[in-house]
């Protein structure tokens, strides 16, 4: 059954903190909060709109819903709840800070039928935590997410490579760190720099280097990759593509694309074929077929945005005569058949723990 997520944004109502990359007037469009009522009509509205069969869930979105009080946790919770016990909606989720997060607070969210909490992680570096004006340490995290499991709920953590003072030894320190806390998913969203921000002074100023889109890319395939190997899913990558965050004006520096996460997808393939080339191919002129052949959900990875994975690897391994076919069996692997030899190639092969 398709998922369909009803959206209900807290922007930065109730956070004390101001992290250096936070602008959330820009992120979700809203610079005002909600109440009872108006969550009960976005939750109708919705619900109005729905024709087919889904698994709904609420979703109440901003990033510090814990560090509303109690009261108006449980007022903003009461219509969800409502609409739950009716069996209109299946689920109830929010998005809140590591330190935001308590027995009593949760014991509270599960009176009100909340099934899934993620938590804005962004990082495990305290280094990094610190110069992100994050508010937290890597303990809170550890502590935040023991509580959530023992009380039995579904946790998600979300990550923002790219932060300051982060580099590769960092960001594998922060993906070991998630692997010991195993959650049951996991968001990337790699650092932009939005208009109006701490980090975007630090731009201007020098201080700060965003991550190039490619970069960007580069890492995201590196966790994903990973997190594979661990059977945590990572549900998405990057951020949701708006029409404010297509602005020039508000993102101003940073990977950001809206087929970011296809970009991602179509990055690891083509290090999949990579991988086949470096062996076989030894970077000689090749005149031979490569017959490719993958699943046909997989098509647009393994030809890449616009073509690229294709053009690329034909210029890089001087591969003159390449065909796709899409009669693959399995999703997430290629055969290559080059020269009567069948070389099977998936995501295990390309990461080594």
């Amino acid at each position: 059954m398709k998922h369909f997520i009803i959206p209900v944004f807290i922007p930065h109502f109730g956070c004390i903190h101001s992290c250096v990359f936070c602008n959330q007037q820009k992120i979700t469009g809203r610079n005002t909060p909600v109440n009872s009522q108006e969550v009960a009509d976005i939750i109708d509205e919705h619900l109005g709109r729905i024709t087919e069969k889904r698994h709904i869930e609420v979703a109440f979105y901003g990033g510090s819903f814990t560090a509303l009080t109690i009261e108006i946790q449980s007022e903003l919770l009461k219509p969800a709840y409502i609409a739950l016990k009716a069996k209109k909606i299946h689920g109830i989720r929010l998005s809140t800070r590591p330190d935001c997060i308590t027995n009593e607070i949760v014991q509270n969210l599960m009176q009100y039928g909340v099934s899934t909490i993620e938590l804005g992680v962004q990082s495990l570096d305290n280094k990094v935590l610190e110069a992100s004006a994050r508010g937290h340490s890597c303990s809170d995290v550890f502590e935040a997410v023991t509580i959530i499991k023992n009380m039995g709920l579904f946790c998600g953590l979300q990550l923002m490579p790219g932060l300051p003072q982060e580099d590769w030894k960092s960001l594998i320190r922060t993906a070991q760190g998630i692997i010991k806390l195993a959650p049951d998913f996991i968001r990337i969203y790699p650092t932009l720099v939005i208009a109006h921000t701490r980090l975007a002074d630090m731009y201007h100023e020098g201080s700060y280097k965003a991550l190039s889109l490619t970069t960007g890319i580069t890492y995201g395939a590196f966790l994903k990759l990973l997190f594979d190997q661990y059977k945590i899913p990572v549900i998405r990558t990057g951020l949701q593509a708006t029409e404010e965050l297509d602005k020039s004006s508000v993102v101003l520096a940073g990977p950001y694309h809206p087929a970011f996460g296809e970009m991602v997808d179509s990055y690891i393939f083509y290090v999949m074929l990579a991988h086949f080339a470096e062996l076989v191919l030894l970077l000689k002129e090749s005149t031979d077929e490569i017959i490719i052949h993958h699943h046909p959900r997989d098509t647009s990875k393994v030809r890449g945005v616009s073509n690229s994975n294709m053009k690329k690897f034909k210029s890089t391994y001087n591969a003159k005569n390449i065909i796709l076919k899409q009669d693959g069996l399995h999703i997430n692997e290629v055969i290559v058949e080059y020269q009567d030899i069948y070389y099977v190639i998936n995501k295990k092969m390309l990461f080594y723990i």
